[in-house]
């Protein structure tokens, strides 16, 4: 931990209910997600008004690959707990993780590592982002690492906006009948979704949590259709938020199935705004990321995965 940080932040223990998992057992992905991202905010806006400034709160921008080491299960306590590890000016780094304990054994067990970046918006113009307090490291090599991580995580996100012109029509009752299994057109999936006051932060955007479990929806939806048996999320690469979404919106989450392995599959994933309050912006890409799923057997274990056919009908 570096010298001068701010102390940990953990959050107090949740048990995982039967509503928090699918028909297995297995607690969603995006439940697990929006659990990382809510201890990442807490620990990022504390830091940020630490010092005499302008108040401020954390706004996710990126979270790096994110892997789920083990399944957490319904009945299991689940804690999260965060560390900042890097500052830079206008940037945070905070590192997550999920440990799982069985309450009527004692067993415990690492299910998560994360790593996600914040950057502090001014609650007087959510436009202005104010500067992080500097944290002191316990060694040189930490704070020359820390800003290598910032510079490519910068790099990267400047490479995916460039690229992320792609669309996604959205399919919401698809007729399946016309479209042949195992191809892209047959399991791509969309969500709609109105942002209200629950889903945003204090400055009235969507908290980066809670866009994270939709988008973990849409996606385990594809997979559920490619493979119709239990999956469950595997991995998740960098997920860029390029733009925040206000309070009032209408979001579309879309999935597609982008390529199969005989263990896994890719599913990228965008989220679409439409930001209705505000006649004069058209639809815009606010969010985009590549989730990885694994089919799993009713006992658990990993299954072959279907691979994805190319048809002229996948499109």
């Amino acid at each position: 931990m570096a010298e001068g940080c701010e102390l940990p932040c953990l959050s107090p223990g949740r048990i995982m209910r039967p509503d928090d998992a699918n028909f297995a057992g297995n607690v969603h992905g995006g439940i697990i997600l929006k659990m990382i991202e809510e201890a990442g905010a807490i620990i990022s806006t504390r830091h940020c008004n630490s010092q005499d400034g302008e108040p401020c709160v954390a706004a996710l921008a990126r979270v790096e690959r994110t892997d789920f080491l083990s399944p957490v299960c319904i009945g299991e306590v689940a804690n999260v707990s965060a560390e900042i590890t890097y500052t830079s000016r206008h940037s945070v780094e905070v590192q997550v993780n999920v440990m799982s304990e069985n309450i009527l054994t004692g067993a415990k067990k690492v299910t998560n590592k994360a790593t996600l970046w914040y950057v502090p918006l001014s609650l007087k113009n959510v436009n202005k982002v104010v500067e992080v307090p500097p944290i002191q490291y316990a060694r040189k090599e930490q704070e020359e690492e820390g800003k290598k991580r910032y510079e490519e995580q910068k790099l990267d996100r400047l490479e995916t906006k460039q690229r992320n012109g792609d669309v996604i029509f959205p399919i919401i009752n698809p007729d399946r009948q016309t479209k042949e299994p195992h191809t892209v057109g047959y399991s791509q999936s969309s969500l709609i979704h109105l942002v209200g006051p629950s889903d945003c932060t204090l400055l009235g955007f969507v908290h980066g949590g809670v866009t994270m479990k939709l988008m973990d929806e849409v996606a385990g939806i594809v997979a559920a259709r490619h493979c119709k048996t239990n999956i469950v999320t595997a991995s998740v690469d960098a997920i860029n938020f390029h733009e925040k979404i206000k309070k009032g919106s209408v979001i579309t989450i879309s999935g597609r199935m982008t390529f199969t392995s005989n263990k896994s599959m890719e599913i990228e994933v965008f989220v679409d705004a439409d930001p209705f309050v505000d006649e004069a912006r058209e639809r815009y890409r606010a969010v985009s990321a590549f989730f990885t799923y694994v089919s799993l057997s009713k006992e658990g274990k990993p299954l072959p995965v279907p691979q994805l056919l190319v048809s002229s009908c996948s499109v």
